[in-house]
């Protein structure tokens, strides 16, 4: 409760003196014991931390918000999900995918700290972007690959056999 980032299994090992093994059996146990309470225990970013129950997010976003919009446009969450689903990638990849300019979009995003910078291009020299360890704490997942499948958002394409056929004939 007083860490500002998820606290590792090993550093919680060290502190309370015991073996890694027992911290995991230990957090394991409490977890489900959380259930029916203002808050739950969750393994995020490789590590362990509290966070408000999903029921109570509407009073805690209140009491924390106070009335303060701070959440992100369509046009930032487009390019998020574009960086998170396709990264490492660069800004141009990302604006020819969204169709737009993506400037602007991304220093909102790398000034609050969900995007960051990882590396270059070989063939380009652009500078690819990746999503941060914050992004992963912000929604809740242990690591990208808990990201939800894209298939089911995808517009349905039952037909694009069929046509992909009559254009090789």
């Amino acid at each position: 409760m007083v860490v500002d980032e998820p606290v590792t299994e090993l550093a919680l090992a060290s502190v309370l003196q015991v073996t890694v093994d027992q911290v995991v059996d230990s957090l394991e146990a409490l977890v489900p014991t959380y259930e029916d309470r203002g808050f739950t225990l969750k393994a995020i970013n490789g590590g362990w931390r509290f966070y408000s129950h999903p029921d109570c997010s509407a009073v805690v976003e209140k009491f924390v918000l106070d009335g303060q919009q701070n959440r992100l446009t369509q046009a930032a969450l487009e390019t998020l999900a574009v960086i998170a689903y396709r990264q490492p990638v660069s800004r141009a990849r990302v604006s020819a995918i969204r169709g737009v300019n993506v400037e602007a979009v991304m220093k909102t995003l790398i000034t609050r700290g969900l995007v960051e910078e990882y590396g270059v291009e070989n063939e380009t020299g652009a500078i690819l972007y990746k999503t941060t360890s914050y992004f992963l704490e912000r929604l809740g997942l242990n690591a990208l690959t808990d990201l939800p499948p894209l298939a089911p958002h995808l517009p349905d394409l039952d037909g694009l056999d069929e046509i992909l056929d009559s254009l090789t004939d």
